[in-house]
Protein backbone atom coordinates (compact mmCIF):
# COMPACT_ATOMS: atom_id res chain seq x y z
CA UNK A 1 0.00 0.00 0.00
CA UNK A 2 1.64 3.50 -0.70
CA UNK A 3 0.42 6.12 1.56
CA UNK A 4 1.17 9.92 0.95
CA UNK A 5 0.94 12.14 3.87
CA UNK A 6 0.12 15.42 3.03
CA UNK A 7 0.66 17.99 6.28
CA UNK A 8 2.47 21.52 7.00
CA UNK A 9 1.03 25.40 7.31
CA UNK A 10 -1.81 26.66 6.52
CA UNK A 11 -2.17 28.67 3.03
CA UNK A 12 0.90 26.75 2.12
CA UNK A 13 -0.44 24.80 -0.93
CA UNK A 14 -2.15 21.44 1.01
CA UNK A 15 -4.97 21.88 -1.29
CA UNK A 16 -3.21 21.69 -4.18
CA UNK A 17 -0.99 19.04 -3.82
CA UNK A 18 -4.04 16.57 -2.31
CA UNK A 19 -6.01 17.83 -5.95
CA UNK A 20 -2.78 16.34 -7.76
CA UNK A 21 -3.00 13.16 -5.63
CA UNK A 22 -6.35 12.66 -6.25
CA UNK A 23 -5.85 13.36 -10.00
CA UNK A 24 -2.85 10.81 -9.70
CA UNK A 25 -5.14 8.04 -8.63
CA UNK A 26 -4.82 8.11 -4.84
CA UNK A 27 -7.91 8.07 -2.52
CA UNK A 28 -7.69 11.33 -1.18
CA UNK A 29 -9.17 12.33 2.95
CA UNK A 30 -8.70 15.44 3.87
CA UNK A 31 -7.73 16.85 7.68
CA UNK A 32 -8.06 13.65 8.96
CA UNK A 33 -7.48 13.34 13.08
CA UNK A 34 -3.76 11.84 13.65
CA UNK A 35 -5.58 9.74 16.19
CA UNK A 36 -7.42 8.05 12.99
CA UNK A 37 -5.03 7.17 11.17
CA UNK A 38 -4.17 3.64 11.57
CA UNK A 39 -7.71 2.98 11.78
CA UNK A 40 -8.77 4.64 8.53
CA UNK A 41 -5.70 2.96 6.82
CA UNK A 42 -7.05 -0.45 7.98
CA UNK A 43 -9.93 0.39 6.43
CA UNK A 44 -9.03 1.95 3.17
CA UNK A 45 -6.68 -1.47 2.88
CA UNK A 46 -9.66 -3.96 3.51
CA UNK A 47 -11.52 -1.85 0.92
CA UNK A 48 -8.85 -2.61 -2.00
CA UNK A 49 -7.43 1.18 -2.08
CA UNK A 50 -3.83 0.67 -2.61
CA UNK A 51 -3.08 4.34 -3.70
CA UNK A 52 -4.16 7.07 -0.09
CA UNK A 53 -3.47 10.34 0.41
CA UNK A 54 -4.18 11.59 3.54
CA UNK A 55 -4.13 15.10 4.96
CA UNK A 56 -3.16 15.77 8.64
CA UNK A 57 -2.57 19.39 9.74
CA UNK A 58 -2.43 21.28 13.13
CA UNK A 59 -6.25 21.01 13.07
CA UNK A 60 -5.98 18.02 13.90
CA UNK A 61 -6.11 16.15 17.24
CA UNK A 62 -3.14 14.88 18.88
CA UNK A 63 -1.14 15.64 16.61
CA UNK A 64 1.59 14.27 18.81
CA UNK A 65 0.42 11.12 17.74
CA UNK A 66 1.58 10.99 13.75
CA UNK A 67 5.31 10.17 13.97
CA UNK A 68 4.68 6.69 16.03
CA UNK A 69 2.09 6.17 13.50
CA UNK A 70 4.46 6.84 10.29
CA UNK A 71 6.80 4.79 11.72
CA UNK A 72 4.25 1.63 12.80
CA UNK A 73 3.33 1.75 8.95
CA UNK A 74 6.73 1.87 7.76
CA UNK A 75 7.55 -1.03 9.68
CA UNK A 76 4.71 -2.98 8.85
CA UNK A 77 5.61 -2.60 4.89
CA UNK A 78 3.34 0.16 3.74
CA UNK A 79 5.35 2.76 1.40
CA UNK A 80 4.08 5.60 3.68
CA UNK A 81 5.95 9.05 2.64
CA UNK A 82 5.15 12.42 3.69
CA UNK A 83 5.08 15.89 1.95
CA UNK A 84 5.75 18.88 4.55
CA UNK A 85 4.71 21.88 2.27
CA UNK A 86 5.51 25.29 4.15
CA UNK A 87 6.24 28.94 3.39
CA UNK A 88 7.74 32.36 4.64
CA UNK A 89 5.54 34.13 7.05
CA UNK A 90 5.25 37.21 4.84
CA UNK A 91 4.06 35.09 1.93
CA UNK A 92 1.35 33.67 4.10
CA UNK A 93 0.13 36.61 5.58
CA UNK A 94 -0.58 38.04 2.28
CA UNK A 95 -1.79 34.82 1.03
CA UNK A 96 -4.45 34.81 3.87
CA UNK A 97 -4.99 38.72 3.13
CA UNK A 98 -5.90 38.11 -0.42
CA UNK A 99 -8.48 35.43 -0.07
CA UNK A 100 -9.96 37.02 3.20
CA UNK A 101 -9.71 33.46 4.48
CA UNK A 102 -10.05 33.24 8.58
CA UNK A 103 -6.46 31.18 9.82
CA UNK A 104 -7.53 28.33 11.40
CA UNK A 105 -5.58 28.64 14.38
CA UNK A 106 -6.82 32.77 15.10
CA UNK A 107 -8.50 33.22 18.08
CA UNK A 108 -8.98 36.60 19.91
CA UNK A 109 -6.37 38.77 20.36
CA UNK A 110 -3.90 36.97 18.17
CA UNK A 111 -2.52 38.32 15.04
CA UNK A 112 -2.59 36.68 11.73
CA UNK A 113 1.16 36.56 12.03
CA UNK A 114 0.95 35.21 15.39
CA UNK A 115 -1.45 32.67 14.74
CA UNK A 116 1.05 32.03 11.44
CA UNK A 117 4.21 31.68 13.86
CA UNK A 118 1.86 29.44 16.69
CA UNK A 119 1.17 26.94 14.05
CA UNK A 120 4.86 26.28 12.80
CA UNK A 121 5.73 25.79 16.30
CA UNK A 122 3.38 23.01 16.85
CA UNK A 123 3.69 21.35 13.35
CA UNK A 124 7.85 21.52 13.77
CA UNK A 125 8.17 18.01 14.58
CA UNK A 126 6.25 16.94 12.03
CA UNK A 127 8.32 18.51 9.34
CA UNK A 128 11.41 16.42 10.49
CA UNK A 129 9.57 12.92 9.14
CA UNK A 130 9.50 14.05 5.78
CA UNK A 131 10.18 15.97 2.30
CA UNK A 132 10.07 19.67 3.10
CA UNK A 133 8.83 21.99 0.38
CA UNK A 134 9.28 25.22 0.54
CA UNK A 135 5.89 27.08 -1.67
CA UNK A 136 6.73 31.02 -0.94
CA UNK A 137 7.73 31.88 -4.38
CA UNK A 138 6.26 28.78 -6.19
CA UNK A 139 3.31 29.62 -8.67
CA UNK A 140 0.28 26.95 -8.18
CA UNK A 141 1.32 25.35 -11.77
CA UNK A 142 4.41 25.00 -10.43
CA UNK A 143 3.94 23.94 -7.39
CA UNK A 144 1.80 20.79 -9.28
CA UNK A 145 4.47 19.71 -11.13
CA UNK A 146 7.05 19.57 -8.27
CA UNK A 147 4.52 17.39 -6.88
CA UNK A 148 3.89 15.93 -9.88
CA UNK A 149 7.77 14.95 -9.97
CA UNK A 150 7.54 13.25 -6.46
CA UNK A 151 4.64 11.34 -7.48
CA UNK A 152 7.21 9.05 -9.86
CA UNK A 153 9.61 8.11 -7.54
CA UNK A 154 11.21 4.58 -6.90
CA UNK A 155 11.12 3.12 -3.10
CA UNK A 156 14.11 3.09 -1.73
CA UNK A 157 16.19 5.50 -3.67
CA UNK A 158 17.38 8.70 -2.84
CA UNK A 159 16.04 11.26 -4.23
CA UNK A 160 18.72 14.18 -4.67
CA UNK A 161 17.18 17.59 -5.56
CA UNK A 162 19.46 20.64 -6.76
CA UNK A 163 18.08 24.05 -6.27
CA UNK A 164 19.70 27.12 -7.66
CA UNK A 165 18.26 30.33 -5.79
CA UNK A 166 18.96 34.21 -5.23
CA UNK A 167 20.46 35.00 -1.55
CA UNK A 168 18.67 38.42 -2.46
CA UNK A 169 15.29 36.50 -2.31
CA UNK A 170 16.58 34.58 1.31
CA UNK A 171 17.21 31.09 1.63
CA UNK A 172 14.58 28.09 0.58
CA UNK A 173 12.92 26.80 3.48
CA UNK A 174 12.96 23.18 2.26
CA UNK A 175 17.10 23.12 2.00
CA UNK A 176 19.13 20.44 3.67
CA UNK A 177 22.41 21.77 2.41
CA UNK A 178 23.03 25.11 0.82
CA UNK A 179 25.92 26.12 -0.95
CA UNK A 180 27.18 29.71 -1.46
CA UNK A 181 29.01 30.19 -4.61
CA UNK A 182 28.76 34.14 -4.98
CA UNK A 183 32.35 34.65 -4.78
CA UNK A 184 32.77 32.73 -8.36
CA UNK A 185 33.57 34.77 -11.66
CA UNK A 186 30.08 36.68 -12.30
CA UNK A 187 28.41 36.31 -15.97
CA UNK A 188 26.13 39.19 -14.89
CA UNK A 189 29.05 41.74 -15.40
CA UNK A 190 29.59 40.67 -19.31
CA UNK A 191 26.60 42.99 -21.47
CA UNK A 192 26.42 40.10 -23.87
CA UNK A 193 25.74 37.12 -21.19
CA UNK A 194 23.50 39.45 -18.43
CA UNK A 195 20.53 38.66 -20.09
CA UNK A 196 21.01 34.93 -20.78
CA UNK A 197 21.01 31.81 -17.85
CA UNK A 198 22.82 29.38 -16.59
CA UNK A 199 21.41 27.25 -19.24
CA UNK A 200 22.10 29.03 -22.30
CA UNK A 201 25.48 27.83 -24.06
CA UNK A 202 26.95 31.00 -24.02
CA UNK A 203 27.35 31.16 -20.28
CA UNK A 204 28.05 27.57 -20.31
CA UNK A 205 30.84 27.94 -21.92
CA UNK A 206 32.02 31.28 -20.37
CA UNK A 207 31.49 29.06 -17.06
CA UNK A 208 33.37 26.14 -18.21
CA UNK A 209 36.52 28.25 -18.86
CA UNK A 210 36.83 29.95 -15.91
CA UNK A 211 39.29 28.00 -13.32
CA UNK A 212 38.31 28.72 -10.26
CA UNK A 213 34.08 27.51 -11.28
CA UNK A 214 35.62 24.40 -12.10
CA UNK A 215 37.45 23.62 -9.45
CA UNK A 216 34.70 25.07 -6.45
CA UNK A 217 32.45 22.27 -8.92
CA UNK A 218 34.95 19.55 -8.72
CA UNK A 219 34.93 20.30 -4.76
CA UNK A 220 31.43 20.04 -4.30
CA UNK A 221 30.84 17.30 -6.84
CA UNK A 222 33.69 15.22 -4.61
CA UNK A 223 32.20 16.35 -1.09
CA UNK A 224 28.66 15.18 -2.15
CA UNK A 225 30.06 11.54 -3.93
CA UNK A 226 31.52 11.25 -0.51
CA UNK A 227 28.88 12.28 2.03
CA UNK A 228 25.45 10.96 0.27
CA UNK A 229 26.01 7.70 0.83
CA UNK A 230 25.83 8.00 4.60
CA UNK A 231 22.59 10.28 4.57
CA UNK A 232 20.85 6.82 2.67
CA UNK A 233 22.53 4.78 5.57
CA UNK A 234 20.09 7.41 7.78
CA UNK A 235 16.98 6.34 6.32
CA UNK A 236 16.48 9.56 4.46
CA UNK A 237 14.86 9.39 1.15
CA UNK A 238 14.85 12.92 -0.28
CA UNK A 239 17.51 15.49 0.09
CA UNK A 240 18.15 19.26 -0.89
CA UNK A 241 20.56 20.85 -2.29
CA UNK A 242 20.40 24.66 -2.65
CA UNK A 243 22.98 26.31 -4.81
CA UNK A 244 22.59 30.45 -4.15
CA UNK A 245 24.56 33.17 -6.28
CA UNK A 246 23.34 37.07 -5.92
CA UNK A 247 20.69 37.15 -8.90
CA UNK A 248 19.94 33.66 -9.18
CA UNK A 249 20.13 33.44 -12.90
CA UNK A 250 23.84 32.34 -14.09
CA UNK A 251 26.62 30.87 -11.65
CA UNK A 252 23.98 28.93 -9.41
CA UNK A 253 21.96 27.93 -12.62
CA UNK A 254 25.14 26.10 -14.27
CA UNK A 255 25.94 24.42 -10.84
CA UNK A 256 22.70 22.96 -10.19
CA UNK A 257 22.79 21.69 -14.02
CA UNK A 258 26.38 20.49 -13.93
CA UNK A 259 25.95 18.70 -10.55
CA UNK A 260 22.75 17.01 -11.27
CA UNK A 261 24.23 15.73 -14.74
CA UNK A 262 26.62 14.27 -12.89
CA UNK A 263 24.66 12.62 -10.07
CA UNK A 264 21.38 11.40 -12.62
CA UNK A 265 23.58 7.57 -13.38
CA UNK A 266 23.95 7.68 -9.15
CA UNK A 267 20.46 8.76 -7.72
CA UNK A 268 17.19 9.93 -8.90
CA UNK A 269 17.69 13.53 -9.51
CA UNK A 270 15.42 16.68 -9.95
CA UNK A 271 16.54 19.98 -11.08
CA UNK A 272 14.76 23.24 -9.96
CA UNK A 273 15.11 26.92 -10.80
CA UNK A 274 13.62 28.86 -7.79
CA UNK A 275 14.60 32.27 -9.59
CA UNK A 276 13.94 31.55 -13.53
CA UNK A 277 10.35 29.97 -11.90
CA UNK A 278 9.36 32.90 -10.77
CA UNK A 279 9.95 34.95 -13.76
Amino acid sequence: MQIILVSGLSGAGKSIALDVLEDAGFYCVDNLPATLLMDVVAFLAEAGHERVALSVDARSAALAALPKSVAQLQADGADCRLLFLEAGTPTLVRRFSETRRRHPLTVEGLTLAEAIERERTLMGEIAALGHRIDTSDLQPKVLRNWIRDLLELGAGRLVLQFESFAFRDGLPLDADWVIDARMLPNPHYDPRLRPLTGRDAAVIAYLDGQEPVQRFLEDVRAFLARWLPEMVKENRSYLTVAIGCTGGRHRSVYLAERLAAAFAGVWRVLVRHRGLARE
